[in-house]
């Protein structure tokens, strides 16, 4: 598995399990880091940092675009997964196409 997809799998599961734990994502990121335990991959810090500065855009291109679910209607790791891609197809590095980011976010499903 390449760097990049670690580091997207990594964001999702820091995302999963603080939306799942009530607490902001990036304080579980720092904490991670703090403790040792991770991410080794800077891209998943870029990631999680930026889906949470852009959340509130990011959920709106998602409701506007989710056709029959509603945010809170899909399972949390979809939801997750689907952050993760629109940010990168919005706000991500230049060097990563919107080909490669959606699929990317279909691989991590």
């Amino acid at each position: 598995m390449a760097a990049r997809s670690k580091a997207r799998k990594r964001a999702l599961d820091v995302l999963f399990a603080s939306e799942l734990r009530s607490e902001d994502p990036v304080e579980a990121l720092e904490r991670a880091i703090d403790a040792g335990e991770g991410p080794t991959n800077d891209y998943t810090a870029t990631l999680v940092r930026g889906v949470v500065e852009h959340r509130e855009r990011i959920d709106e291109v998602l409701t506007t675009y989710s056709k029959g679910w509603t945010l809170s209607r899909m399972p949390a790791v979809d939801r997750n997964v689907l952050r993760i891609g629109v940010y990168e197809l919005l706000w991500g590095d230049a060097d990563v196409p919107g080909t490669v980011a959606v699929s990317e976010a279909l691989h991590l499903v």
